[in-house]
């Protein structure tokens, strides 16, 4: 009886490890490996048994601790990896040797205990970015393209809420259990992993360049709008436009000694609605104007000469890609992204094109390149006057970013730092970080001087660094890390906005160079 009871048991012993090896052979069969041997095979059913229990047993943890909060006491952070990050909708945390910046305050990859944004408020900080103050060039664009210009500003929405889209799904790679998790966290990490293993820093350094470049250009043209509106609001002073864009920059000194943005973002929302107010009022005086908008010099023919300046402007106005990854990061739930893309563009796109057509309409080829100087006098005084202030208060958000960006390349990457740092043990500027902020101020000033030409620096920029951070290199690292999953239309699109893009970004920053060579000269002779 005892030896047939052992026989059975061995059989069934048998059997079991006979369908663990097919199972497993199987398997391996279907990815191209050769079939494993006996004792390997149990090896691999064992080791799939033990990481079955293990899944299990994490699925059961977060269901202890579903209900529970982050912060309670007593509760252990989150490991690397950890499957909160898929539940939750909040990224991931970074590796080890990083792991402070994601619990701080800081991090760009939201920590449990950093509050998060709704869609709607993710979508006032796109549209800030894409309705600023630099939609006051669209009707100049509109003036050397015609309706051609009108079709660039609906492409350019399109495009950008594409590239934003992609430029987001870089951020994501599929684990090994084939779950889409978050494992890069900013432009730069994401122009790293592009250029690893051979250049693992290249492509950050490319993209801090073009975002410092971006960053400091955008600060030189609140100077130079704010020296221009100031000038064409009191022409009866006898003050020029350089001399008030040197009282602005007097204003804007105090920026150097910023050390965070606490007391300028309590004015970001009264200005960004300021700002809506000015746009409605100078519609509003256009459409009071429409028994004479003159239609018949609204055409089809471009300057070619001109145009590619306003490919660059039209471009410009729709840059946000810079920080889209930290606003992903940051947001409530990721998956809204795409939907909150597509109605700020839409938007965007519908407000600036009504703009740009009604302001041209209204006042065809006389149109001005900040086009409140068109105004009347009795009102065009007052409206600059808020952009002014808007102009001032808007700039160290770009001035702070720009600094920020300065001082981590070169002062604050420990051994690899070419600079010492910027601040002492306790938390004080030192003199040569303040003499760095100084600098960077003086330097707006000297270019806004120099160069007071609102529409042709816009348009340089749009071309050179816009073009670059919004069209070529999202489809570039979307071909790059994506490539075995993409389909044929993708592949084609990013394909087409790379060549598209590179096209106009080499003509547009061509021929803004030419004109500011040529505007210099003329000043020069005057």
């Amino acid at each position: 009886m005892a030896t047939l009871l052992r026989s059975k048991l061995s059989n069934v012993a048998t059997s079991v490890s006979n369908k663990s090896q097919a199972k497993v052979s199987g398997m391996f069969a279907r990815m191209g490996f050769q079939a494993a041997t006996d004792e390997e095979a149990v090896g691999f059913a064992h080791c799939d048994d033990l990481d079955f229990e293990h899944r299990q047993g994490l699925q059961m943890d977060i269901l202890k601790t579903e209900g529970e909060p982050c912060g309670d006491e007593g509760t252990e952070p989150p490991v690397e990896g950890d499957i909160h990050y898929q539940r939750g909708g909040g990224a991931p945390l970074p590796p080890s040797g990083s792991k402070d910046q994601a619990l701080g305050a800081g991090g760009e990859f939201g920590g449990h205990d950093k509050p998060k944004i709704t869609a709607w408020e993710a979508g006032w900080n796109v549209t800030n970015a894409i309705q600023g103050m630099f939609v006051l060039g669209l009707p100049y664009a509109i003036l050397h393209g015609g309706y051609l210009g009108l079709f660039l500003i609906i492409f350019a929405a399109v495009v950008c809420c594409y590239t934003g889209k992609i430029l987001i799904a870089c951020l994501y790679e599929e684990n090994e259990d084939g779950e889409v998790v978050r494992v890069r966290d900013s432009y730069v990490a994401i122009a790293n992993a592009c250029c690893a293993p051979r250049f693992p820093t290249l492509g950050g350094r490319v993209v801090n360049v073009a975002q410092i470049i971006e960053l400091v250009m955008t600060c030189i043209l609140y100077v130079v709008v704010s020296g221009n509106l100031m000038y064409n609001s009191f022409p009866g002073l006898p003050v020029s436009q350089k001399s008030w864009s040197i009282i602005a920059t007097a204003v804007l000194l105090p920026c150097a000694f910023l050390k965070n943005l606490k007391a300028v973002s309590k004015f970001s929302l009264l200005c960004t609605l300021a700002h809506f107010v000015i746009n409605i009022l100078v519609i509003a005086y256009c459409l009071s104007r429409a028994r004479d908008w003159a239609w018949e010099k609204v055409k089809f023919y471009i300057d070619v000469k001109k145009f590619p300046i306003s490919i660059g402007i039209i471009v410009f106005s729709y840059t946000s890609q810079i920080f889209l990854p930290s606003l992903e990061g940051n947001m409530q739930q990721p998956s809204e992204f795409h939907c909150m893309m597509n109605w700020t563009h839409i938007a965007a796109c519908v407000l600036k094109g009504l703009f740009a057509l009604v302001a041209y309409l209204t006042w065809a080829d006389e149109t001005k390149e900040v086009i409140t100087d068109n105004l009347p006098g009795s009102i065009r005084a007052v409206v600059n006057i808020f952009l002014v202030a808007k102009a001032l208060l808007s700039y160290p958000l770009p001035f702070f970013a720009a600094v920020e960006v300065l001082e981590k390349s070169l002062f604050q990457e420990g051994s690899r730092a070419f600079f010492p740092a910027c601040y002492g043990g306790d938390g004080r500027l030192k003199s040569w970080g303040l003499t760095l902020r100084c600098a960077l101020v003086v330097f707006t000033l000297l270019m806004a001087i120099y160069v007071p030409h609102f529409a042709l620096l816009m348009g340089l920029t749009g071309s050179l660094t816009g073009a670059g951070l919004c069209f070529l290199l999202p489809s570039l690292f979307h071909l790059r890390l994506l490539w075995r999953k993409l389909l044929w239309h993708q592949v084609f699109f990013d394909v087409a906005i790379f060549v598209i893009g590179g096209i106009c970004s080499v003509s547009g920053f061509v021929h803004s160079l030419e004109g500011l060579i040529e505007a210099y000269r003329t000043n020069a002779e005057d």
